[in-house]
């Protein structure tokens, strides 16, 4: 029997937010059931809040937006919002919080998912802007995804045996394709006004023109980045933006986050699991510091984010943006790595089913991908529903990442989506790929 509803259908919204919502709450409870209580109540790094913290706060947020702002109703914890308030704790202070305990935590985020889905069941998804499509639904249902990558990479910073295990993914044909990709110049439509449940950074959708350019068909492996590195890269200056090497010699940085060096070969550990560093995956673990130097090393630049879109959406025989670079259709198995059904990235080269109209191949998942830009609002930008969201961190503090990775659900990942960091940070689950003028 096929579905003859459209996709803004109420039914159809409500089932798949109902989905969405589910599949969020299942990944949670993975993330959260593999260790014990005291695993979920440390600190693992003081870059991450205890996984306990992350627990609660996925069930506040739960409930201050479908439950207090779409249904009205009372709030049923008031005295907790402070402590799962993230701009009001920094993450080094949230292990001194009085936070609730595993159990407790649990039973509250359990009682605000079975409130919020009766809810849903009688939400009309249409009218006002938090309801439209299923808006906030949507949202909450990211938010949740985005805490669960978190947790993951809490996970990857724990110290101890392995916690967690999935399938590697299948294997691939080594890639003998072109190693870049002509983008050719002219407009296109960056950003969306039409994507439901795209957040307010991603708005809206206004034109570019971009010259044209290379770009990688595959992100940087491992063995390309280990030719940096045997070629003294960490030790000249002359690949650094000055605060890059201040930082690298500050930090004493030789190699990506969790490599060392050991019997003459290079290993890392991955979730609790060390092993010999795959050469044929994508680099992973790298800060923007050291994506712009291998690329200046390798006599390239990285690519801005207007020309990551565009090689990610761009479709030069019909000039429109897809949704992402194999069309408009939403992500499956054979088009990308997402959604934590791997631990990993898969080789260079794989899911061909998931190229872009020019045959720019990973663009969505495997890793996050640096861009040479700073996070800065689109024109015609409106925040919504909250300025904290995006505003707040627009500026040159932040560089732009792109493309999701293996631990992004495929709710929280479109070609328009866009993240931000710190061009420091290397506990992501961050990777690159490099342009060059055409």
């Amino acid at each position: 029997m096929t579905d003859d509803r459209s996709p803004l259908d109420p039914e159809a919204l409500r089932e798949r937010a109902l989905d969405v919502l589910t599949t969020a709450r299942e990944r949670t409870a993975l993330l959260t059931t593999c260790v014990d209580d005291r695993d979920l109540m440390a600190q693992h790094s003081p870059l991450m809040s205890p996984l306990v913290w992350d627990l609660a706060h996925i069930g506040n947020q739960e409930e201050l937006w479908l439950l207090r702002a779409v249904a009205g109703r009372d709030a049923m914890r008031p005295e907790i919002d402070g402590l799962y308030d993230a701009f009001e704790h920094p993450r080094a202070e949230r292990p001194s919080l009085p936070l609730l305990p595993p159990d407790e935590a649990r039973r509250y985020a359990a009682e605000v998912r079975g409130r919020a889905l009766d809810v849903l069941e009688g939400a009309s998804l249409q009218g006002g802007r938090l309801t439209e499509a299923g808006f906030a639904f949507g949202m909450i249902a990211q938010h949740e995804q985005q805490h669960d990558e978190t947790m993951l990479i809490t996970h990857q910073l724990r110290k101890g045996p392995q916690a967690l295990t999935a399938p590697d993914p299948a294997p691939a044909p080594p890639y003998h394709g072109p190693s870049e990709v002509l983008v050719p110049g002219g407009p296109f439509t960056m950003g969306t006004s039409t994507e439901p449940w795209a957040l307010d950074n991603e708005r809206p959708a206004h034109r570019r023109l971009v010259p044209a350019f290379h770009i990688d068909t595959t992100p940087v492996t491992n063995a390309a980045y280990q030719a940096f590195i045997d070629d003294g890269g960490y030790g000249d200056e002359r690949w650094w933006t000055p605060e890059g090497w201040a930082h690298i010699r500050a930090n004493g940085l030789k190699a990506p986050l969790f490599w060392r060096r050991e019997g003459g070969q290079w290993l890392r550990r991955r979730f609790g699991v060390t092993e010999v560093v795959p050469p044929d995956e994508p680099v992973l673990h790298v800060c923007w510091y050291e994506a712009d130097a291998y690329a200046r090393w390798a006599g390239r630049r990285l690519p801005t984010e207007t020309e990551w879109e565009k090689a990610a959406r761009h479709d030069p025989a019909t000039g429109r943006s897809r949704r992402y670079p194999w069309g408009d259709a939403d992500p499956a198995p054979e088009h990308a790595n997402l959604g934590q059904r791997h631990l990993r990235p898969a080789p260079a080269g794989s899911y061909p089913a998931g190229a872009s109209p020019l045959g720019v191949r990973q663009l969505i998942g495997d890793v996050w991908e640096w861009t040479s830009s700073d996070f800065l609002p689109y024109p015609g930008f409106t925040a919504f529903p909250y300025k904290e969201y995006s505003e707040v961190f627009f500026g040159p503090e932040y560089k732009v990442l792109r493309g999701g990775s293996f631990a992004v659900d495929p709710v929280a990942c479109r070609g328009t989506f866009r993240n931000w960091d710190y061009p420091v940070r290397r506990q992501i689950f961050s990777g690159f790929r490099t342009a060059r003028d055409a």
